[in-house]
């Protein structure tokens, strides 16, 4: 297909695709004239998944370029590209996969966690991961994440520990679940990296109006006055 016709399919406008060309996240087509290139579904699918890292995921060109290279590295190991474009796994600057700190792009900086941790929280996510039986990266952003927030809530006076995220723990893990399997009919891992962002990242908001909803209809169960 043309560069027009890949602009179509892949809802990505000319003038980007040539940038995404000259800078090296999408590989050149096969040269059919002087300046003329024929591209082919390949194309299409890594331009959708550039789509999805930069406009979904929000990530920088930059950081879209280490991603994509540390995917081309790891086509073979749907675990390891899932984790990838996702940023369970983080990206060093070299492209290759990265077992601790977040990416360049993420709103997290780089000081560790334990470094600031006031509670004990970091222990915390250890246990809860331990209690679980889950198998994580060392030192994943999202454990980052629970270990700040434990270690805040503590800073203001709430008892709240591992113990307490137990049973939220056992909803995410089958949500974590039906997740995955929407994944089953999803193509090559190209396609499914692509599917995984979207669903991750564009359903995070509704399943957070979800719990709103059930909170609204639980508390008029509970404690409405009729």
């Amino acid at each position: 297909m043309r560069i027009s016709e890949l602009s179509r399919r892949s809802g990505v406008s000319i003038p980007t695709i040539k940038y995404y060309l000259r800078d090296g996240l999408l590989p050149p087509g096969r040269a059919t004239a002087a300046n003329q290139a024929a591209y082919d579904e390949e194309h299409v699918r890594r331009l959708r998944l550039i789509r999805s890292l930069i406009g979904v995921r929000g990530l920088s060109v930059s950081a879209t370029k280490d991603v994509l290279a540390a995917v081309d590295d790891n086509q073979g190991d749907l675990h390891l590209l899932l984790g990838l474009v996702l940023g369970a796994l983080p990206v060093e600057r070299s492209g290759r996969p990265s077992r601790s700190g977040p990416e360049e792009g993420s709103e997290r900086d780089a000081e560790p966690v334990a470094e600031r941790d006031a509670g004990g929280a970091v222990d915390d996510v250890a246990a809860l991961t331990a209690e679980m039986g889950w198998q994580t990266s060392p030192n994943p952003p999202a454990a980052q994440v629970i270990s700040e927030t434990l270690a805040t809530m503590r800073a203001l006076g709430v008892d709240y520990d591992w113990r307490s995220l137990v049973p939220y723990a056992e909803l995410a893990d089958r949500t974590a679940q039906l997740d995955l399997d929407q994944l089953q009919d999803a193509g090559d891992p190209l396609q499914q990296a692509e599917r995984a962002l979207l669903l991750t990242v564009l359903l995070e908001p509704a399943l957070l109006a979800l719990r709103r909803l059930a909170q609204e209809h639980h508390s008029a169960l509970r404690f409405r006055n009729d």
